[in-house]
């Protein structure tokens, strides 16, 4: 009997070990990828490795697990600081695969392999145009935005799947300090535009041409909306019937959620805006339900529930953050988080407040079904959610307030997101503790304005997907 549990144990270690490696093996060949999709699932891959490693107390596959989720979360602009420190402390002998040696060419008029070619650069109207050689696909754009605070720059970043016929160049506009235009890597073309002030820019996609209109903040320019081809309008219009979104106000009844300035109340706040939010997608055509509709208290582990039941699309909870009162006049700004174990000081603070609402639940969901729950593939589509949220929010509100911070789309631990079975986020829409961010987020039509932005970012992940 004995000898039959020794041999049973030996069998279960070597299966265990050999799914690790083949976890590995797979995740290194979707990190070699250019492509945005094989990195996260490559990014999630490594994430699960490690949670084998410290469930298994293994070292070696932890060092391994660490060194890819820093290399790929890098890549994909996700906060991996703590994964970093923590390799700081270890001494991996991880070796990762080689880039193939290439042989340098001294040929001048050398063209790098790409689907599209950027032809011409030039201005139009104020508007700075690049044509290129073929019709763009929507995908193939990446926009985002960073900001130094040490040396106080904004920055504008398009990354657009492309390559250049000439060298790389700077171009000048009155008013920007820095526009440069160059090739990033073999597939990427970049324009990165720099400024010491804060700017409004604006984009659109017309054919083989991309048009870029760059004004400063402060300035009242005429505001641009996206164009939406004929045929795109026709399938979202069609798609709308099909497409069922479950809105969450967070918190509600007995818990009355994050007591902010002039003591305004988060299960207050955000129901008006879900039910900004479902007003605005019921017009436009969508199947809308909402897990509450008045103040009453809902399990966390019955919301996801509820959207489940519904067979919903998307599933999106609405939050409103706060911190502490020495804090509470500094820290503001609109965050979106999808479902990850993210370890970040900021992630675990802002979920701590969020999942302390219903304690039952933690003892509800053990490891594995969270284990589960994140390795499934939703977790990509979640963050292209989330992206989609937080630039249709932005936009919208930027052009109609001032100083509306970004404060980025994040991974976190969130309860109330586990168990879903479509893509589900949550979204902080500001700061109830900061003086100026309450008085907005209580205001009827600030709050008309966000649901707004959220419901265009809505729209954009439906015509994206």
């Amino acid at each position: 009997m004995l000898r039959s549990f020794v041999i049973f144990l030996l069998l279960v270690v070597s299966l265990y070990a050999q799914s690790n490696h083949e976890l590995l093996k797979r995740a290194d060949k979707y990190a070699s990828s250019s492509s945005k999709t094989d990195q996260f699932r490559a990014y999630n891959d490594y994430k699960n490795l490690y949670l084998r490693a410290l469930m298994s107390d293994d070292e070696k596959t932890k060092k391994f697990a660490l060194e890819g989720i820093v290399n790929s979360g890098n890549k994909l602009h996700i906060d991996v600081s703590q994964y970093a420190r923590e390799l700081l402390h270890t001494k991996s002998s991880y070796q990762a695969p080689k880039p193939r040696k290439i042989k340098k060419i001294k040929n001048k008029n050398i063209r790098i392999k790409s689907s599209h070619k950027l032809k011409a650069v030039r201005w139009k109207e104020g508007k700075l145009v690049l044509q290129f050689d073929k019709k763009l696909r929507n995908n193939q754009i990446n926009y985002f935005t960073l900001y130094d605070s040490k040396k106080k720059r904004y920055k504008y970043v398009f990354d657009i799947h492309a390559s250049m016929l000439t060298r790389s160049q700077t171009l000048r506009k009155n008013g920007i300090d820095r526009i440069k235009l160059a090739q990033y890597n073999a597939y990427t073309l970049r324009l990165v535009i720099e400024n010491s002030k804060k700017l409004t820019i604006r984009f659109k996609k017309d054919a083989k041409a991309l048009y870029i209109r760059m004004n400063k903040a402060s300035g009242s320019v005429k505001r641009e909306t996206p164009i939406v081809k004929k045929s795109q309008r026709k399938i979202l219009t069609a798609s709308r019937k099909n497409k069922i979104i479950v809105i969450d106000a967070g918190h509600g009844g007995k818990d009355p959620g994050a007591l902010g300035y002039r003591h305004y109340r988060e299960k207050v706040v955000v129901l008006q805006i879900a039910k900004e939010l479902k007003k605005i997608l019921s017009s436009r055509g969508y199947k809308v339900y909402m897990t509450r509709d008045r103040d009453k208290f809902i399990k966390l582990r019955n919301r996801t529930k509820f959207a489940n039941e519904k067979h919903a699309d998307i599933f999106v909870s609405i939050h409103a953050n706060a911190v502490s009162r020495k804090n509470a006049k500094s820290v503001h700004g609109l965050e979106c988080y999808f479902l990850a174990t993210s370890r970040s000081d900021r992630a675990k603070k802002v979920a701590a407040l969020e999942n302390s609402a219903d304690l039952e639940d933690m003892d509800f969901y053990g490891k594995e079904c969270f284990l589960n729950t994140i390795n499934s593939h939703n977790i990509i589509a979640a963050n292209k959610l989330a992206i989609d949220l937080q630039r249709g929010a932005l936009s919208t509100l930027q052009k109609r307030y001032r100083n509306v911070k970004d404060a980025g789309v994040r991974e976190g631990p969130f309860w109330v997101l586990v168990g879903a079975q479509m893509p589900a986020v949550l979204v902080e829409v500001g700061f109830i503790t900061h003086p100026m961010e309450a008085k907005r987020l209580a205001n009827r039509q600030y709050q008309r304005t966000m649901a707004l932005g959220l419901a265009n970012g809505v729209e954009r992940y439906f015509i994206n997907n």
